[in-house]
């Protein structure tokens, strides 16, 4: 996990959302991500999908049976039908997603019996770490946008 949570401080430095993510096989990372879909301009680009195609070349397949992924933000539904698509064996995640979170935060897209892969689930590693970077960058984008809108108000006026 410490290596996910180093992808998402460079997320952060580079203005992305701090998602970090590595797929780890046999205790050796073999798949690692970060969120870059600002730099790419394409909403694909999340750290948990960059990690698995990578590892899914490391592999030489699609089926990453046996291995763990490690990603510092509990997984979005796209996020979470690809761990289940690539038949990783374990899911880490470190805080919780209220807004998009499919390990129980908003639905429990791994409790679902009538998938036909199962994947342990292990929830809150380095979770006030994880939590805390992604605080910092959404409060720092309100900011933004708060400077923002002063700025036309001023601009509008005159000023």
């Amino acid at each position: 996990m410490a290596e996910a949570y180093a992808l998402a401080e460079r997320a952060l430095a580079a203005g992305e959302a701090p998602v970090g993510c590595v797929v780890a096989y046999q205790n050796k990372i073999v798949g690692r991500g970060m969120n870059c879909r600002n730099a790419k301009k394409n909403a694909l680009f999340h750290a948990e999908l960059l990690a698995i195609n990578e590892a899914s070349v490391f592999f030489n397949d699609w089926r990453l049976e046996g291995a763990t992924l490690y990603v510092t933000v509990e997984p979005c539904p796209m996020c979470a039908g690809a761990i289940l698509q690539a038949r990783i064996s374990e899911l880490v995640y470190g805080a919780e997603n209220k807004k998009a979170g499919c390990c129980g935060s908003v639905v429990d897209l791994f409790a679902e019996t009538k998938f036909n892969h199962r994947v342990k689930v292990t929830g809150g590693i380095m979770k006030q770490e994880c939590a805390l970077l992604m605080s910092g960058f959404f409060s720092g984008l309100r900011d933004k946008r708060k400077d923002a809108r002063d700025d036309l108000l001023i601009d509008e006026a005159g000023e």
